[in-house]
């Protein structure tokens, strides 16, 4: 199966038109693009970085997995730890997002640390133990994340047999976290990671492309 990778553009860029010079440069890569949701309708983006878990009414600000599906993303990106801790997201609130997002038929990305993130992820989940179709999960630790400093990929790899013996072999697996075109492949052919989940160097072109190359 051809690795999944997903860029997660988080607040950048600061212009729809740098947005869309980024887009139009990665755009035939295959890869899962998660710009801002500004960006999402004039970019026909797949992925997005967020969404609420009431499908409508009195939440100002908010985004639901239903206008996200309307608008033709695939994807969603739950959990983030920037966003557990800026926005200061509970396991619970996680969880609520999860069965929202899987109600509305996108597919999560659920971003973990630590294995004991999971079972609290899911706990809105009915028979969450038996196998979830259209959820990923990416091992993200918080050491690595916009640091410079990756995990090892034979320490990440651990936790990637962690999570696929806690929910299922067939439960992809993605690794995030200082990702570059130098250890990409590392994480995918070495470690066996099922893709990659980037940030910073998603928004360089060059760079984004050849961990592609790399890995694929």
């Amino acid at each position: 199966m051809k690795p999944l990778i997903v860029a997660n553009w988080k607040m950048n860029p600061a212009t729809l038109e740098e947005a869309k010079n980024l887009f139009d440069q990665v755009k035939e890569t295959g890869a899962v693009i998660c710009p801002p949701f500004v960006y999402l309708s004039a970019l026909r983006a797949n992925g997005a970085q967020d969404c609420f878990w009431e499908e409508k009414g009195a939440f100002t600000g908010e985004i639901s997995a239903q206008m996200l599906k309307d608008l033709g993303v695939e994807y969603v990106i739950l959990g983030h730890s920037e966003r557990r801790k800026y926005q200061k997201e509970t396991d619970e609130i996680i969880s609520k997002k999860i069965k929202a997002a899987l109600g509305a038929g996108l597919k999560v990305i659920l971003c973990i640390d630590r294995i004991s993130q999971i079972k609290k992820d899911l706990q809105e989940i009915e028979n969450w133990k038996l196998k979830i179709e259209n959820l990923t999960v990416a091992y993200e630790p918080l050491f690595a994340i916009g640091t410079g400093k990756a995990c090892p990929p034979e320490r990440a790899e651990k936790m990637k047999i962690a999570v696929k013996k806690f929910l299922g072999p067939d439960t992809p697996v993605l690794y995030g976290g200082s990702v570059n075109s130098q250890n990409a492949g590392e994480y995918v052919k070495d470690a066996g990671f099922d893709g990659l989940l980037v940030g910073g160097a998603s928004l360089k072109p060059v760079e984004f492309i050849d961990i592609i190359k790399n890995v694929c």
